[in-house]
């Protein structure tokens, strides 16, 4: 890592992340015949990542019936760490990261919740802490009927890379 990049040793998006009290976890190891991130032609691809916290979830089911909006939120967020750590495998140093260009967001809702976009704002802002401006990017926020493991949220990322 090159001193400009770096604070004592710590990536300057670890830094950020760790002033509000977050630390990028390990990778998620895949559930099926995928890789968590890839990286061709200079863009970072990762895998969807569920809301896993040392393995497990910390909800299941649909959102607006089993999840409450508010709780869907943290999940988002955390599907965002998760992100972080897919990206941190890939490319080794997350200060390497010059855009966050796009997030797709999945969340299992309630036939009448229509609050998506509230939801993955949880993953959106936590990427705007991490990265400031880097870290602003075109997002999707699509309702579904059921997701992997029954989660409620689970969230991809596309990134450009030094």
């Amino acid at each position: 890592m090159s001193e400009d990049t770096t604070i004592g040793g710590t990536s300057r998006v670890e830094a950020r992340l760790a002033e509000i009290g977050l630390t990028v976890p390990e990778v998620v190891p895949p559930v099926a015949a995928y890789q968590p991130a890839v990286v061709a032609d200079g863009v970072v691809y990762t895998a969807g990542q569920l809301p896993l916290v040392d393995g497990e979830l910390p909800h299941r089911g649909k959102v607006g019936a089993e999840v409450t909006a508010e709780q869907a939120t943290e999940l988002a967020r955390q599907c965002a760490l998760n992100c972080l750590a897919a990206l941190k495998h890939a490319v080794g140093d997350l200060d390497r990261i010059t855009r966050i260009a796009k997030v797709g967001g999945f969340v299992a809702s309630a036939p009448s919740f229509t609050g998506q976009p509230a939801v993955l704002n949880g993953a959106s802002e936590l990427f705007g802490q991490a990265f400031d401006d880097v870290g602003r990017h075109a997002r999707s926020a699509v309702g579904v009927a059921v997701l992997p493991m029954d989660t409620p949220v689970e969230v991809d990322v596309i990134a450009h890379v030094a």
